[in-house]
């Protein structure tokens, strides 16, 4: 496998997921990813207990392995001189130092970018945050649930103007993952400045600015015209002023979308596929004009069409439609797409209990086509030993820094 990262080292002083998948993404991609964890408590999501309200097993731990496989994990108590000292010794070695604390947690313990660059003056120096490294609240922590979805406007936009309340992200980690791959690839864009300049720079990435960064066009907008586009409740039926958008229910509860913003060259062939061969002739729908002029007579023959027959008809009839369309499917009905499978985005990775492996799913990049490999989280402080002998610690001084508890 191509490993685009293989020979840089990144030194991860992290929790949770947001900046942990960063590393993650950086170790799927063939980089030395060094994870600092305290040496008793670990890192905090270690701990947590569910998630959705689906228990979790602290051997098999979704949280834990989608934001940091392919790492070693090195417990150090970077509150203590010694686990400062230590840190500092494996940055002189790293080219990344890569963390999401607060930056007055950063002060306290000596790992902000000036310490971190008296120790090595060419590291690239990357942070995750909440609401950004600048401003009157950058002190302020928050989640993918806060930052990313409810501060954002992605939770109100998301919701239904009829509904009483706005809806719950539902998802976990969701801004945390996309957040996690915005950072990889701002430290990758740093490693080539450095490369072409010898300029070692800063990166900041935070879950408000991911937010609104998938949200752009939205945003953009809003700003330009005044008017937010929000979601709608659910509906069998199209656009108002274009059939060939919308979700259309089967007879037996399922939903087909149709993505044709641009109709042209497509509704003769789609209203043939809907068993509406009459429709395909009709003047009303003749071309784009008059389709948008007939929306609403257009939208409720499909509506009907799509009523007769159930969805596994229509998922496999509308494959040789040239519109585009989608089933509306369960993130688990991907396990086993045909596509999902043909593109290789669920990998396996030896479990950490030993029993089944874990599957998890890849980045979303992927280069010559190769599946990624990788292997399973670390265990917390599993690597302490084995990483510093190979940074050239003498015993002696491991079991120093073990008596002082400095390390695992």
């Amino acid at each position: 496998m191509v490993q685009v990262m293989k020979g840089f080292r990144i030194l991860e002083v992290a929790q949770f997921t947001f900046v942990p998948a960063a590393g993650g993404i950086l170790a799927d991609w063939g980089a030395d990813v060094i994870k600092v964890e305290h040496p008793v408590r670990g890192d905090t999501q270690r701990g947590f207990l569910n998630m959705g309200g689906v228990a979790c097993d602290p051997d098999r731990h979704p949280l834990i392995e989608h934001p940091n496989r392919g790492k070693r994990s090195v417990g150090i108590d970077v509150s203590t001189p010694q686990g400062q000292e230590l840190l500092y010794e494996i940055a002189k070695t790293a080219d990344v130092f890569l963390t999401n604390y607060l930056p007055q947690h950063r002060q306290k313990n000596r790992f902000d970018v000036e310490h971190i660059r008296a120790a090595n003056p060419n590291i690239i120096y990357a942070r995750g945050s909440a609401y950004g490294d600048k401003g009157a609240e950058r002190e302020v922590g928050g989640y993918d649930g806060t930052a990313f979805w409810s501060r954002s406007g992605i939770g109100y936009a998301m919701t239904p103007p009829e509904l009483e309340g706005p809806l719950g992200q539902g998802m976990p980690a969701f801004g945390d993952s996309i957040g996690g791959m915005n950072i990889a690839g701002g430290i990758s864009a740093a490693l080539l400045h450095r490369e072409r300049t010898g300029e070692a720079i800063e990166v900041d990435v935070s879950l408000l600015s991911t937010a609104w960064w998938a949200a752009g066009a939205n945003i953009t907008q809003g700003m330009e015209t005044g008017v937010l586009v929000r979601n709608t409740m659910p509906v069998s039926g199209g656009a108002s002023k274009n059939p060939l958008m919308g979700n259309y229910w089967t007879s037996d509860g399922g939903t087909i979308n149709l993505c044709m913003p641009s109709p042209t060259g497509y509704i003769r062939d789609a209203f043939e596929h809907f068993g509406l061969p009459e429709a395909a002739v009709d003047p009303r729908f003749a071309d784009v004009y008059k389709l948008i002029e007939n929306s609403k007579a257009a939208s409720d023959l499909i509506v009907e069409a799509f009523r007769a027959k159930p969805f596994a008809y229509w998922r496999q009839h509308l494959k040789t439609m040239k519109g585009q369309w989608a089933p509306i499917q369960s993130l688990l009905d991907l396990v086993t797409d045909e596509q999902a499978v043909a593109n290789d985005m669920v990998i396996e990775v030896e479990a950490g209990d030993g029993g089944a492996p874990f599957k998890i799913v890849r980045g979303p990049v992927q280069f010559n086509h190769e599946p990624t490999r990788t292997t399973r989280a670390p265990q917390a402080s599993e690597h302490t030993e084995t990483f510093l002998m190979e940074l050239g610690l003498e015993w002696d001084r491991i079991e120093e820094l073990k008596a002082a508890g400095a390390i695992a």
